[in-house]
């Protein structure tokens, strides 16, 4: 039990509280800021659901589909943009510490973890806006053929 609260429950809530700090910068009140700030709390829970397949980059790029995914049902649901739910959401997986040891290493001269490390950090960059193009695409593309339904 103790396991799974530390590894899994408080995670989730410290993205959730990320994000409500964040909320506060974009002036989000009210409802849209408890639903923005479970939208992190959400992708962050994804991402931890997919360390079994033991790489980060695609633990990353599930939560950023699961955020991407989360953000459109949000925005459809209470018509807002989901641009807001995208913005919030996405904050707990901006890769800052791998941007910052990145630098770190450049300007110290050592080549070899810079390159690694920077190599790494794209990465990571790279499956969180495909994963969020990707999720965003898929569901524009498919909203106009589940409306064409409903309306017959």
């Amino acid at each position: 039990m103790m396991g799974f609260l530390t590894g899994f429950l408080l995670p989730c809530l410290y993205a959730v509280m990320a994000c409500v700090a964040f909320c506060f910068i974009l002036n989000q009140r009210g409802l849209l800021l408890v639903v923005s700030s479970l939208g992190g709390g959400v992708g962050w829970a994804v991402c931890l659901l997919c360390a079994f397949t033991g790489s980060d980059v695609i633990q990353y790029f599930a939560g950023a589909v699961a955020v991407a995914l989360y953000a459109e049902a949000m925005a459809r649901l209470l018509k807002a943009p989901a641009t807001g739910f995208l913005v919030v959401g996405i904050l707990p997986f901006v890769p800052g510490g791998g941007i910052y040891y990145t630098m770190e290493y450049c300007l110290s001269g050592n080549t070899q973890l810079f390159l690694s490390t920077g190599i790494h950090t794209f990465g990571v960059a790279g499956a969180v806006a495909v994963g969020l193009l990707l999720a965003s695409s898929l569901v524009r593309l498919a909203l106009p053929v589940f409306q064409r339904r409903s309306t017959r």
